[in-house]
């Protein structure tokens, strides 16, 4: 997986002032205006900006000093960026309530997927999806399927005891258990390839709309703070816990479709094994050991869990809404060309 050899477009004053100042030597950046739209999880500024200044801590950016990562001015504006977002995911995801007693905290985190009751995304891709809107839904999963498991494993070193262990187990098996080829991040990579998508890390990071990006956003939200330990581990609780079955679907949907490459559904069938195996631990081990070890966390974690479901939702629906309006669920900056999918061969 190299990385794509270019800078995205910028998307409003914010990243147009970002992208100008990353691609000089590290200086102390000049006042940034803000975005001040309605609503930061949907705003393409905001959460592109954000997404950049993140990226910065996993892979890097093409052409960028690596030395921008801990500058302090542009801590600062990341900083700026993350205060309205948050209040956002907390407007969005609810209040979360009195946290329940660590022994039952499988129960709590099923109630709050039980809770959405919106529209399937992967029964969609399961019985109706077009091939063009199967490649559509991997490419926006490529902004996190390609660092699987990255965000949450910033919180490794946070976690001590039976909690740290229960994460380091799920994460051993992210990784592919020793084995590269195994690693989930190299699955998807693989499967994009076998669907005659670009596997490059960040090659479709023009067209992935800020709901998209949103989601992943709040993983490196959670997972680069510590404060919010314990909602990185509640949002990898539910996201382990609510994997399978959906990874089932997008690969019944594939075959549907006539497509029996396996590179193409391993990282599906994959999830649908590894995660049905991670449900117990993440719920019972990770989420409930750490509320046991650390009861001021107990709260955060369903905070996690809650701001996971919220953003998923968002993004579902900007999908189903899209393809039931007969238009592509990508965005493209209206500067480029429009974004062409090969067809597999």
């Amino acid at each position: 997986m190299t990385a794509a050899p270019k800078l995205p477009s910028p998307r409003g004053e914010t990243t147009a002032a970002l992208l100008n100042a990353i691609r000089n030597a590290p200086h102390q950046l000049p006042p940034v205006p803000l975005p001040d739209g309605p609503d930061p999880l949907a705003d393409e500024d905001l959460q592109l900006a954000l997404y950049l200044c993140y990226e910065l801590h996993y892979r890097g950016l093409p052409g960028v000093d690596e030395r921008w990562e801990w500058s302090p001015s542009l801590l600062a504006l990341r900083q700026a960026l993350e205060t309205p977002f948050e209040h956002a995911l907390r407007e969005a995801a609810g209040p979360a309530g009195d946290p329940p007693p660590p022994g039952e905290f499988d129960v709590a985190l099923r109630a709050i997927e039980a809770a959405d009751d919106g529209r399937s995304l992967s029964q969609f891709v399961e019985r109706h999806a077009t091939l063009e809107q199967v490649k559509e839904l991997v490419v926006h999963r490529s902004a996190y399927q390609l660092k699987e498991a990255d965000p949450h494993s910033w919180a490794i070193a946070r976690l001590s005891g039976a909690p740290k262990a229960a994460l380091v187990e799920i994460q051993a098996d992210e990784y592919g258990g020793g084995r590269a080829e195994r690693i989930h991040a190299q699955l998807f990579a693989d499967a994009m390839d076998a669907l005659g998508l670009d596997s490059r890390y960040g090659a479709y990071l023009d067209a992935i709309p800020a709901r998209t990006l949103a989601t992943v956003n709040l993983m490196s939200l959670c997972g680069l703070h510590r404060r919010l330990r314990g909602a990185i581990v509640g949002h990898l609780a539910l996201f382990e816990m609510t994997s399978s079955i959906p990874n089932r679907r997008y690969a019944s949907g594939l075959r549907r479709l006539g497509v029996d490459d396996p590179a193409a559904t391993a990282f599906f069938d994959e999830h649908v094994e590894a995660d049905a195996v991670h449900e117990a631990i993440a719920a019972v081990d990770l989420a409930g050991g750490l509320a046991r070890d650390e009861p001021g966390l107990a709260g955060d974690i369903i905070w996690g869990a809650r701001a996971l479901m919220a953003v998923e939702r968002r993004w579902a629906d900007s999908l189903l809404d899209a393809w039931e309006r007969g238009e592509p669920s990508l965005a493209v900056a209206a500067t480029r060309a429009p974004l062409r999918l090969r067809s597999a061969p």
